[in-house]
This record gives structure tokens, sequence and C-alpha cells, in this order.
């Protein structure tokens, strides 16, 4: 009788060579993707914002004044100077001033106008793209506009003659300058809060409402017990970019009141070019940058930090 010696063996369960190294492969390749998608973000970010961050720390140490051509070696006196400098304080306290009022008038007036216009009816698509507009307006073309409006005898002061009612001289009076910026900057950025809270009303489950209204919740128990905590970290991503654009803020300062009248709408940002390119103190301005910097991040830290206390979904 002739012995079979080659006789195939059975086959083990699992995954043969051939496709372990084909899976291995298509997960290098997927790796390789992401990063490439990913390294333009990431070299903007070094070339764009931390090249030039470390720049401005160094220039903090330095005496430089670009005009008489002074670039000397001072270390922190930039710093121990703007503890004792008056208009530092000022304008920091402006500038949480603008950010507070900023955010109060902004984040619950977007969110009521996204709960508003988040129904299926027709026309909806314009009062939509109708608050969205004045986000892709230039900035600039923004505030000129309004300086028009809120001029002695602009439009606004018109329209509160017409009721009997004499209007302020918005941008030159040290009590109203500060909320004219607000308000018109609040109107500016509207529109970006407002889809952004649209995005996150329209991802709650219509099972969860239906089922409470079942239950006999009303419209306001339902928003705040079940539509609030859905959408909180919304909320939180919102509040973090507002405070940080409003912390920024200079665009509708250098157009509408140059920091007046006075120091009354001089918040931090402002104070920083007015030291550089009006008094040439290219090295006091740097400090004056890192100051900011840090106190936008404490602020965007504290915001995060306190998530925990407010999402549902944070452990």
């Amino acid at each position: 009788m002739t012995q079979v010696t080659g006789a195939a063996r059975p086959s083990r369960p699992g995954r043969t060579p051939h496709v372990t190294h084909a899976s291995t492969r298509l997960r290098r390749i997927d790796a390789a993707t992401g990063l490439a998608f990913v390294a333009p973000l990431v070299l903007g970010v070094i070339v764009l914002g931390l090249v030039p961050f470390a720049y401005v720390i160094w220039y903090s140490l330095h005496d430089w004044s670009p005009l008489s051509g002074r670039f000397e070696w001072i270390g922190l006196d930039n710093f121990a100077t703007m503890l004792g400098d008056a208009r530092v304080w000022s304008s920091l306290g402006t500038t949480f001033a603008f950010a507070g009022m900023l955010m109060v008038l902004n984040i619950p007036f977007a969110l009521l106008l996204a709960v508003l216009l988040n129904r299926r009816i027709r026309g909806v698509g314009v009062f939509r793209a109708a608050f969205f507009f004045p986000v892709v307006v230039s900035g600039v073309a923004w505030v000129v506009v309004w300086s028009y409006l809120v001029a002695p005898n602009g439009g606004i002061n018109g329209v509160l003659a017409l009721v009997g009612v004499a209007g302020p001289n918005w941008l030159r009076e040290p009590g109203w300058a500060l909320f004219t910026v607000v308000v018109i900057q609040v109107f500016k950025g509207l529109g970006l809060n407002m889809i952004f809270f649209l995005a996150a009303l329209q991802g709650v489950p219509t099972e969860l409402v239906e089922a409470a209204r079942m239950d006999g919740a009303g419209r306001f128990t339902v928003f705040r017990s079940i539509v609030l905590p859905l959408i909180a970290p919304t909320i939180l991503m919102v509040c973090i970019l507002t405070a940080i654009g409003a912390m920024d803020v200079f665009v509708p300062i250098q157009v509408l009141t140059s920091g007046g009248p006075g120091d009354s709408t001089t918040v931090l940002s402002y104070l920083l070019y007015r030291t550089a390119f009006a008094e040439q103190r290219f090295g006091y301005a740097s400090a004056i940058g890192v100051l900011l910097f840090v106190v936008v991040f404490a602020l965007a830290a504290l915001q995060w930090s306190s998530r925990r206390a407010w999402i549902h979904d944070e452990v």
C-alpha cells in the first residue's frame, strides 16, 4: 500500500498571513493618509502660531525701538513696568467689561434665535441667511456703516427723534461708547453662534422630546431638562470661542473710537497696538502681548475646567 506523505493539514481558524499582511498595509496607508491631511494644519500652527509667539516672548525681554535702532536685553523689566502701569490695569478692566457684556448679550440672544428658527416653516431659510449675513461681511465695512448709524445726526438718533427722544452721542460719551461698540460687535457675530446652536438643536433626539411631552412636561420644562443638557457641549464651545474673540477685539475700537473718549474703550489689544506703533516701544508692546495671551489662555482654561459641573456626559 502506498502511503501518502504530502497530505494537506487542516487549516487552523484565524487570519492567514496574506490577510494579516494586507490589513497591516491598509492600516499604514490609513495612518499616512491621516497624517497627510493633518500635516498642513500642524505646519501652519507651528509656522504662523508657535514660532511668532516665541519671537514675541523674546522681544518682550528687550528694550526695542526700531526707529532709534535700539535693541537691548533688559530681562523682565518690561513685565515689572507693567505691574505699575495704570494704563495696563485700566485697559485690562475694560477688556473684561467688554468681554462680559458681549457674552451676556450675544450667547443668550443667539440661542433664542436658534430656538425660534429651528422650525420647518416656509421662509425660515431667509431669516437664517439674514442673521448670518453680517458674519461674512468685512469687519471694517460693518463698523463703517454703523459709524454713520450711531453718529449724532445718524439713523438711530433720527428714529429716536421721531418719537420725541433725544439720542446721545453714542461714540463720544464715556457712558455710552463701550456699550455701543459691544452692541455693534454682538450683531456682527450673532449669526455664527446661531448656526452652532441650530446644529446642536437639530441633533437632539425627537423621541426624547416627544416622550417628555406625552408625560405632561411643558415646553419650558422640556427645554430646561432635556434640550439644554444635550446641547451643553455646544454652549461650552460657543462660550470659549466668544470669550477668546472678545478679548482680542481690535477693528471696531480702531475704526469707531480709537480707544476714546479718554481711555473708556481702550482694551488690552488696542493698548498693545498703540504702544507699538504710536510710541515705538515694541519690546513693551510684546510684553503686553504675552499678558494678553496669558489672560486669554487662563479664561479658556477656566471655562474648560468647569465643564464637569454642567455637562452631563463628563466624568
